[in-house]
Protein backbone atom coordinates (compact mmCIF):
# COMPACT_ATOMS: atom_id res chain seq x y z
CA UNK A 1 0.00 0.00 0.00
CA UNK A 2 1.43 3.13 -1.03
CA UNK A 3 1.28 5.65 2.48
CA UNK A 4 2.55 9.31 1.03
CA UNK A 5 -0.23 9.98 -1.36
CA UNK A 6 -1.58 13.53 -1.87
CA UNK A 7 -5.20 12.52 -1.90
CA UNK A 8 -6.77 15.76 -3.90
CA UNK A 9 -4.64 14.40 -6.85
CA UNK A 10 -6.12 10.92 -6.93
CA UNK A 11 -9.60 11.62 -6.17
CA UNK A 12 -11.98 14.38 -6.90
CA UNK A 13 -11.85 17.25 -4.45
CA UNK A 14 -15.86 17.43 -4.59
CA UNK A 15 -15.35 14.28 -2.46
CA UNK A 16 -14.24 15.43 0.41
CA UNK A 17 -15.95 18.97 0.68
CA UNK A 18 -15.90 19.34 4.34
CA UNK A 19 -12.25 18.45 5.10
CA UNK A 20 -9.14 19.65 3.98
CA UNK A 21 -7.99 16.74 1.86
CA UNK A 22 -4.26 17.67 1.96
CA UNK A 23 -4.61 16.61 5.71
CA UNK A 24 -5.88 12.84 4.76
CA UNK A 25 -3.38 10.20 4.79
CA UNK A 26 -4.14 7.03 2.69
CA UNK A 27 -3.70 4.93 5.77
CA UNK A 28 -4.88 6.62 8.83
CA UNK A 29 -8.16 7.66 7.10
CA UNK A 30 -9.31 5.01 5.11
CA UNK A 31 -12.18 4.38 6.76
CA UNK A 32 -13.00 8.00 5.26
CA UNK A 33 -11.85 7.43 1.86
CA UNK A 34 -13.28 4.30 0.80
CA UNK A 35 -16.44 5.26 1.29
CA UNK A 36 -16.16 8.67 -0.09
CA UNK A 37 -14.27 7.81 -3.22
CA UNK A 38 -17.50 5.51 -4.08
CA UNK A 39 -20.74 7.36 -2.77
CA UNK A 40 -21.29 8.93 -5.73
CA UNK A 41 -20.50 5.83 -8.19
CA UNK A 42 -23.23 4.21 -10.38
CA UNK A 43 -22.69 0.78 -12.48
CA UNK A 44 -21.14 3.29 -15.52
CA UNK A 45 -18.53 4.99 -13.07
CA UNK A 46 -18.20 1.84 -10.91
CA UNK A 47 -14.87 -0.43 -12.91
CA UNK A 48 -13.17 3.14 -13.17
CA UNK A 49 -13.94 4.22 -9.41
CA UNK A 50 -13.09 0.77 -7.62
CA UNK A 51 -10.05 0.51 -9.64
CA UNK A 52 -8.44 3.50 -8.43
CA UNK A 53 -9.22 2.49 -5.02
CA UNK A 54 -7.53 -1.19 -5.10
CA UNK A 55 -4.11 0.66 -6.26
CA UNK A 56 -4.35 1.71 -2.25
CA UNK A 57 -6.62 -0.55 -0.65
CA UNK A 58 -7.04 -4.69 -0.06
CA UNK A 59 -10.68 -5.69 -1.19
CA UNK A 60 -10.86 -7.41 2.43
CA UNK A 61 -10.50 -3.43 3.69
CA UNK A 62 -12.80 -2.28 1.12
CA UNK A 63 -15.57 -4.46 2.17
CA UNK A 64 -15.30 -4.28 5.59
CA UNK A 65 -15.15 -0.60 5.36
CA UNK A 66 -18.03 -0.05 3.43
CA UNK A 67 -19.84 -2.76 5.69
CA UNK A 68 -19.12 -0.55 8.89
CA UNK A 69 -19.03 2.89 7.45
CA UNK A 70 -21.74 5.77 8.83
CA UNK A 71 -20.93 6.97 5.17
CA UNK A 72 -24.66 7.38 2.91
CA UNK A 73 -23.56 4.57 0.78
CA UNK A 74 -26.11 2.95 -1.25
CA UNK A 75 -27.10 -0.26 -1.29
CA UNK A 76 -26.70 -0.30 -5.22
CA UNK A 77 -22.64 0.49 -3.98
CA UNK A 78 -22.55 -2.30 -1.64
CA UNK A 79 -24.61 -5.00 -4.23
CA UNK A 80 -21.77 -4.00 -7.10
CA UNK A 81 -18.22 -4.01 -4.43
CA UNK A 82 -19.92 -7.29 -3.25
CA UNK A 83 -20.64 -9.06 -6.84
CA UNK A 84 -16.94 -7.40 -7.66
CA UNK A 85 -15.63 -9.28 -4.65
CA UNK A 86 -17.83 -12.35 -4.72
CA UNK A 87 -19.11 -12.10 -1.57
CA UNK A 88 -22.03 -12.30 0.63
CA UNK A 89 -24.44 -9.18 -0.40
CA UNK A 90 -24.59 -6.47 2.10
CA UNK A 91 -26.57 -3.94 2.19
CA UNK A 92 -26.13 -0.30 4.47
CA UNK A 93 -29.74 0.21 4.61
CA UNK A 94 -32.92 -2.26 5.00
CA UNK A 95 -34.32 -4.08 1.50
Amino acid sequence: MKTRVDISKVFPNHVFWDMDSNKLSIKRDKDIIIPRALYATNEDSFPKDIKVLEEYYSKRDIVEILKHTKENISNQVCILVSKRYNTKPFYRYAV
